[in-house]
């Protein structure tokens, strides 16, 4: 998979908040989604989605993937949430996020409705990114992964999952008095599921929000965390966390030049007639060109 283009920070924003949506778009994020879900009250939907209109229509983005996050299929918004976006005029966005995905089902019932409706506007094909957030998803996420052409991304949602398992979780994202008892990372399990459902089908994969937002010690930790486990890129919901994950996420100067000088003695070799060659005291073989080759598509 080539990882080239990601966007290791997404900023989330509530649709219904416009001095945050104008920030959002002056923001250093490399992508910003409008979230028409979970931070919209009851009752406040249809606002939400013209503001959303609005910000889509005359703010500039400078260049940033702009997503609109719906509800859940499970609800009865989310037909709604993409009608208005899509049949919008002059409204133009790259991307539905798609929350608690259970199963393909879901997706397929996205699928077929942007169709419907991108049909009917003359509109470009949306991508979809996919929210894992449920017991359900964790266990169908490799069929979730498969069920569309337009999903860019896997996406874990910490907060909802551990509902969905009755685990105890005190903030979004943080560790808590719950992680003292366990030997271990608690979401581990979940979490390489998704990346490893990604890859599997050439897809980025995100980690999901830290909410301690003045936290930047702990935001750090998670972070590094999710680029261990192959994660892209991290969720943020404030501007303050973007500079931070960005760093996590960059490949340093230092690992930068080692992977350029793997490619380079590798491509000699090659060329030498060799399937390996010694470097620094470390063998390399075509699996270090694979590795190199990402943290130089990374940097870009």
């Amino acid at each position: 998979m080539s990882i080239e283009g990601t966007a290791c920070t997404t900023l989330f924003v509530p649709g219904i908040r416009w001095s945050m949506l104008e920030r959002a778009a002056r923001s250093t994020a490399d992508a910003v989604c409008l979230d028409l879900e979970d931070s919209v009250p009851a009752g406040q939907h249809d606002e939400a989605r013209a503001l959303i209109v609005r910000a889509l229509q005359t703010l500039d983005f400078a260049g940033k993937r702009r997503l609109v996050r719906v509800n859940a299929v499970a609800s009865h918004e989310t037909y709604r949430d993409l009608i208005a976006i899509i049949d919008a005029e002059g409204a133009p966005f790259d991307g539905v996020m798609l929350p608690k995905v259970d199963g393909p089902g879901d997706v397929w019932f996205v699928d077929r409705l942007l169709r419907q409706i991108e049909g009917h506007t003359g509109s470009a094909p949306h991508a979809l990114e996919v929210q894992i957030e449920s017991a359900a998803g964790w266990l169908d996420v490799a069929a979730i992964a498969r069920a569309s052409s337009r999903i860019t991304a896997l996406i874990f949602g910490p907060g909802d999952f551990a509902a969905s398992l009755g685990a105890p979780l005190a903030n979004i994202g943080e560790p808590d008095a719950a992680d003292a008892d366990y030997p271990g990372h608690r979401w581990h399990a979940a979490m390489l599921a998704i990346v490893a459902a990604a890859r599997t089908v050439g897809v980025a994969c995100y980690d999901g929000p830290y909410a301690a937002f003045r936290d930047e010690a702990g935001l750090i930790r998670a972070a590094r965390l999710a680029r261990a486990l192959g994660f892209d890129g991290k969720q943020c919901i404030h501007p303050d966390q973007l500079a931070g994950v960005a760093a996590v996420f960059t490949p340093t100067e230092r690992e930068v030049a080692w992977a350029r000088r793997v490619v380079e003695a590798l491509q000699q070799a090659t060329a030498a007639g060799h399937g390996a060659v010694a470097l620094d005291g470390r063998m390399l073989d075509a699996a270090s060109m694979r590795l190199a080759r990402q943290t130089l598509a990374r940097r870009r």
